[in-house]
């Protein structure tokens, strides 16, 4: 096991997690928002200290999108309980589509690896987009509750984009979740077909 600055980096991130989950749940726009950039810096510093320094390793590969994935993931679990201090708190129904997603990828990933031995899923175009989507989406909502519990006179435009980013995430989660069972069928496909 090799304890790498991106791995430490990648560690940091995890432990952020609760921080902005607290930060949210009493009502805490700006130390969420503070948190939620901090979190999005180690990442960015992770992957480029990693190709820099050449410190990519296994463990690495595993902790980086678990990091990512358990921020993200609290982020709309938390934004989607009712709160006073929330602009636009993210509807339920939006953070089970965006939930549901990822228990598919999962499941599908390891359907294809136990039936076919598939071991490389690489993510789509459309499933990048909604990734980034998703991250800015929590951003912007960060951002309008924050100019809420401040009364700025930006409150409303920002909470009209929050609105406008939820529900294009929701648009491409659903996308990106039916685009991903049909790559895997191609997926399957090829690796049935014979060697010519």
């Amino acid at each position: 096991m090799s304890f790498t600055i991106p791995n430490l980096l990648s560690l940091l991130r995890m432990g952020l997690v609760p921080i902005f989950i607290i930060a949210v749940h009493y009502g805490e726009p700006r130390k969420a928002l503070l948190v939620f950039l901090l979190a999005g810096v180690t990442d960015a510093l992770d992957g480029f200290i990693a190709r820099i320094a050449g410190q990519q390793s296994l463990l690495g590969a595993y902790l980086d999108p678990i990091a990512d994935k358990l921020l993200l993931t609290s982020a709309w679990v938390i934004l989607a309980i009712p709160s006073q201090t929330q602009a636009a708190p993210v509807p339920l129904w939006v953070t089970i589509l965006v939930l549901a997603r990822d228990i598919l990828i999962v499941v599908v990933a390891l359907v294809l690896y136990l039936a076919a031995g598939v071991r490389r899923f690489p993510p789509s175009v459309l499933s990048k987009a909604t990734t980034l989507v998703q991250v800015s989406a929590v951003a912007v909502i960060l951002v309008a509750g924050l100019a809420a519990s401040e009364a700025s006179r930006f409150a409303v435009a920002l909470d009209f984009l929050a609105d406008f980013f939820i529900y294009l995430t929701a648009a491409l989660t659903v996308a990106s979740g039916l685009g991903y069972v049909v790559n895997s069928g191609r997926l399957l496909e090829q690796k049935d077909r014979p060697d010519s």
